[in-house]
């Protein structure tokens, strides 16, 4: 795989969402990956990284 390119902002703003779900990146080979439940698999998602390592103060519960 080749490197990705990144758009830089400081705002997303996406409409019809179905939720969200609060990840680390973990170490994969000479890779990374981000886990998710696998009722998603095959769904659209985006990856929003963030310059802090803080976390979100009240993380959704499915």
């Amino acid at each position: 795989m080749g490197k990705v390119e990144i758009h830089e902002t400081t705002e997303v703003s996406i409409k019809g969402i179905y939720g969200f779900i609060e990840r680390k990146v973990t170490k994969f080979g000479s890779g990374a990956k981000v886990d998710c439940p696998k009722e998603f698999l095959g769904k659209r998602v985006y990856i929003v990284i963030t310059r802090t390592n803080n976390s979100v103060p009240h993380p959704v519960k499915w």
